[in-house]
């Protein structure tokens, strides 16, 4: 069982950006769009965003921000359509989760900073490009056992 379908989750719906969805689109044109709207959202939630797509030669790192005196390492998976017992964060298995934190701790050691709490969130967005939606659901600390 994916730990990150048993977290709490919030839901927000983004009209602004969703309308750029085009059936279309290719997966990286998708979680491009998905990555944008994500970072709107932590915006408007008060989060200051550090980096996007912040690249080692071993992955990337979707999203780092900060909320107070935590770094958040944010992972965004996106669906173009709903689709009934699948829902994108189920794309975050155990190997992705070991590749985040170990992108994470390399972040932290690289940047220096050793004086600041981090957590590892996931976004999901589902596109709804018939009402230029996009459903949002953020969980956080979402590879915290807690």
């Amino acid at each position: 069982m994916n730990p990150v379908r048993n977290k709490k989750s919030e839901i927000f719906a983004d009209t602004q950006n969703a309308s750029r969805i085009s059936n279309g689109m290719n997966t990286k044109e998708l979680g491009f769009l998905a990555e944008g709207i994500a970072r709107h959202y932590l915006i408007k939630k008060g989060y200051k965003i550090l980096a996007a797509n912040y690249k080692f030669n071993f992955g990337e790192l979707d999203v780092i921000a900060q909320k107070n005196n935590t770094i958040i390492f944010v992972e965004v998976k996106a669906l173009k359509k709903e689709y009934e017992g699948f829902d994108p964060e189920m794309r975050v298995d155990y190997k992705k989760q070991n590749k985040l934190i170990k992108l994470a701790t390399a972040y932290m050691l690289n940047k220096k900073l050793s004086d600041f709490d981090w957590q590892i969130d996931v976004i999901s967005v589902v596109f709804d490009s018939e009402n230029k939606k996009a459903k949002i659901k953020h969980f956080k600390n979402a590879l915290n056992d807690n």
